[in-house]
């Protein structure tokens, strides 16, 4: 064999046999242009890996620009630190995919920076298991654009950010911009006339209801308030019933006024709670509430 070392390299021009040409394996041709990650797969370490964690690329690439990102990224150098953070927070193996599809950009940020907001969060007594609820309940934002400064001043805000709890259960508060919020609490006091203490009970049973829409909060307060008779202590009570969609509030309300049930007022016998009247099934609502037959809420509805 040592005699081959001898042997110049073929030239590029150099005949070859058919038998020869059908064994010559060529590399698979990197798309210069395409529309879809799919194609870029086999070329790719990275999106291979990012496949095998459970990331939807179809869902990736509809994001702007997420797709040149995760094309520029090496996966042992820029990748890996990132899920060890991720798993070092609090967020499981089998968490990680649907996460990555939601939140791609999280994997160009700079470890050193998310490290900062996640100490920080540590240091206002917010656990691990807390700081991963958080990150997975707002992946599109999430931790990658927390701001330090931002979270001091939001941390100051009594009312808003009165417990550890209502940051939790709503990190929209934290990553979102303050001023809708501050609005929000403005129209419940002066436009809805709650009190301050009424608010705070809101706000810590219901916090969506701070990044609601001013116009539907409006007008679902309406037609509870001034239609149904509601009073501000029992909207303070049941809060819920303002994540609710007011064509089913209006539509249940109708259907038990027709049939003379519509009683909201807890000191009188037939009482039913505003829980009971936007939470529970069709079925449920109509046999149990309404004492009636799905067929005839259908058949009322169908009158409006």
């Amino acid at each position: 064999f040592s005699d081959w070392d001898d042997i110049p390299p073929s030239s590029a021009l150099e005949v070859i046999s058919e038998e020869e040409a059908v064994q010559i394996i060529a590399e698979p041709l990197l798309p210069i242009r395409s529309s879809t990650l799919r194609d870029y797969v086999d070329h790719s370490e990275t999106l291979t890996k990012l496949v095998h964690l459970g990331v939807d690329l179809s869902q990736v690439e509809k994001r702007q620009k997420a797709g040149q990102l995760l094309l520029t990224l090496d996966f042992e150098k820029d990748v890996k630190k990132i899920l060890l953070f991720l798993k070092d927070v609090g967020v499981e193996d089998n968490q990680l995919g649907p996460f990555l599809t939601k939140n791609p950009y999280i994997l160009g940020e700079d470890l050193e920076a998310l490290e900062t907001r996640v100490a920080y969060l540590k240091s206002k007594k917010f656990g691990k298991s807390e700081i991963a609820q958080m990150l997975l309940q707002c992946p599109v934002a999430g931790l990658s654009i927390f701001e330090v400064r931002h979270l001091r001043k939001r941390f100051s805000h009594q009312l808003v950010l009165r417990t550890k709890d209502l940051v939790i259960r709503l990190p929209r508060l934290l990553t979102g911009k303050i001023e809708p919020v501050k609005e929000n609490l403005q129209v419940c006091q002066i436009e809805l006339g709650f009190q301050r203490n009424e608010i705070q009970q809101i706000v810590c049973k219901t916090p969506k209801i701070l990044t609601a829409s001013k116009k539907r909060l409006k007008q679902t307060f309406d037609y509870l308030h001034n239609i149904m008779g509601i009073s501000h202590h029992m909207l303070t009570c049941f809060p819920q019933v303002f994540n609710s969609k007011l064509l089913r509030i209006r539509e249940r309300h109708m259907f038990l006024a027709f049939l003379g049930r519509a009683q909201y007022d807890p000191a009188q016998p037939s009482y039913i709670s505003l829980d009971q009247l936007v939470s529970l099934p069709d079925e449920v609502f109509c046999t149990e509430i309404a004492k009636a037959s799905m067929e005839d809420f259908e058949n009322f509805l169908k009158t409006l």
